[in-house]
């Protein structure tokens, strides 16, 4: 099995207290921001970063989706940690200052795919698709809560 990651980022023209805010308000805003791939989205504990159990499936193509029940940590300041307890995937969104008034937002998920040709294209394919789900999350988040 291969680790296979996809990672996107963007800058946000918002402070980054508020779009961590926004990212870690998963009884909130964080519903508003999840495009089409999302489903069956559900706060389960918490509901605001730390301590945060969240349920979704993600649909990454026509025949792929994932159960995921995602135990929400912060190890360090602007970082959310998101660890699937269905699976080895682990997401984890990074905000840092960009400047006057704006924020970097990197999100990163890492999994062990699978072996063979299935794991050949899975390495290949998956970090492409997945980037343009956060890139659609990325940019709702901008409209929530840029200026």
């Amino acid at each position: 099995m291969a680790q296979v990651e996809a990672t996107t980022e963007r800058i946000i023209a918002a402070g980054p207290e508020d779009v961590f805010d926004a990212l870690a308000d998963y009884s909130g805003t964080r519903p508003k921001l999840l495009p089409e791939h999302f489903s069956e989205y559900e706060v389960r504990e918490g509901g605001d970063g730390q301590g945060t159990l969240v349920h979704w499936k993600l649909q990454a193509t026509s025949k792929r989706v994932r159960d995921c029940l995602l135990e929400v940590s912060e190890p360090t300041d602007g970082q959310l940690v998101e660890k699937d307890r269905n699976s080895s995937m682990v997401t984890t969104w990074t905000v840092t200052p960009a400047g006057e008034g704006k924020a970097k937002v990197v999100v990163s998920t890492v999994w062990n795919g699978a072996g063979g040709i299935g794991g050949f294209f899975e390495k290949t394919f998956a970090p492409k698709g997945l980037g343009r789900i956060y890139d659609a999350v990325l940019d709702k988040l901008a409209a929530e809560v840029g200026k």
